[in-house]
């Protein structure tokens, strides 16, 4: 596993606006940006413009950020989750089992339309994780 955990932060549709916000204040780039319609993954067309997953860097600071799935409404205080990449697929099937056995599956491990392995997962102190490996 590499050794960063990286923020990842929910919106309630204003990811955009966000993801702006903090390009002015840190004075960084959103150097990757996927919308919901762009994503070959099935949603009503009202979230087309809404993003699925970005990224933003300003040296060191790096955090990924997505509008909520339509439908489901973000709670503050459960809308930052902690992304890991994974180096293999043993791997995150041990971390997702060992999460799974205190904690709760939240997104089950499964392969995805972005080419990886992943899992979402709440552990028993509400921490919410997202398992991610990418397969070559």
């Amino acid at each position: 596993m590499k050794q960063q955990a990286t923020p990842y932060l929910l919106f309630n549709g204003n990811a955009r606006e966000a993801l702006e916000y903090y390009k002015e204040i840190f004075e960084g780039e959103i150097i990757e940006l996927q919308t919901y319609g762009e994503a070959d993954y099935p949603t009503p067309p009202e979230a087309d413009e809404k993003i699925i997953h970005a990224q933003f860097k300003k040296g060191n600071l790096f955090l990924m950020a997505s509008d909520s799935f339509p439908g489901s409404e973000v709670e503050f205080g459960s809308n930052i989750s902690l992304a890991l990449e994974i180096e293999s697929e043993e791997e995150i099937q041990n971390l997702y089992d060992r999460f799974t056995e205190r904690g709760t599956a939240l997104m089950e491990l499964q392969d995805t339309f972005w080419g990886a392995k992943y899992g979402k997962v709440k552990d028993p102190y509400g921490v919410i994780w997202d398992l991610n490996f990418t397969k070559a």
